[in-house]
């Protein structure tokens, strides 16, 4: 669970750091392009969604590959390819939120600003650092509200979560493992279905505000 919340924390963070620049700096040409009438907004954000999902694809398999063996997870086909969806979708997610913010804000590094306020909240809020259980109850609503927060629990649940071995625990006892996810953290394996689609849902969020953004907001001044 460590080795999984550190990859998707560590590499998301990289991926909405390093868009950042790029599509503010792309956004001054695409003004002027756009009062030439030579760009429309929509095309544009659909272009640079399609070229940054394309390379993240490529980021996701050889990252899951490694980790997924170094772990020692199940070579089982369907395991393996929800693991690559989490991630995949992860990563995107992510970028997208960089690029989301971007289009909001006047330059990139007011939109970093932002960027790492809202990152430090998905991560405090994940599950990793304070389980779900754990979580005073009027904040609980956050822990659904973080987009990190779905994808270790879809991590955790997809590879583990149906698994009936007894371990001992400290502080825990005797328990089922599948029982212990359910208590402890409150992954539920049957939950799976609700997250995968959820992180559909967050990508097309972030792509519809970024779009928005692009197409109504105008920061350049003469």
């Amino acid at each position: 669970m460590g080795a999984m919340y550190a990859a998707i924390l560590f590499l998301g963070i990289f991926n909405s750091s390093t868009v950042l620049a790029v599509v503010g700096i792309e956004r001054v040409v695409f003004y002027r392009e756009k009062l030439a009438g030579m760009y429309s907004a929509l095309p544009y954000a659909f272009a640079q969604v399609a070229i940054e999902t394309i390379y993240i694809s490529v980021q996701a398999l050889i990252y899951c590959l490694l980790l997924y063996s170094m772990i020692g997870f199940e070579w089982i086909v369907g395991k393996f390819l929800l693991f690559y969806y989490l991630f995949l979708m992860c990563f995107i997610y992510f970028t997208f939120f960089g690029m989301m913010v971007v289009a909001l804000t006047p330059n990139h590094h007011v939109a970093s600003i932002f960027v790492l306020f809202f990152i430090n909240l998905w991560n405090l809020f994940a599950g990793f650092l304070i389980p779900r259980p754990l979580i005073p109850i009027w904040w609980r609503w956050y822990y659904w509200a973080s987009p990190v927060a779905w994808t270790v629990y879809g991590l955790v649940a997809s590879q583990v979560g149906d698994k009936d071995v007894n371990i001992d625990i400290h502080g825990f006892g005797h328990a089922g493992l599948k029982m212990f996810l359910k208590e402890r953290f409150w992954y539920d394996y049957d939950f799976i279905p609700i997250v995968v689609a959820a992180h559909v849902v967050w990508v097309l969020i972030f792509f519809f505000v970024f779009a928005c953004g692009i197409k109504f907001l105008n920061f350049q001044r003469r």
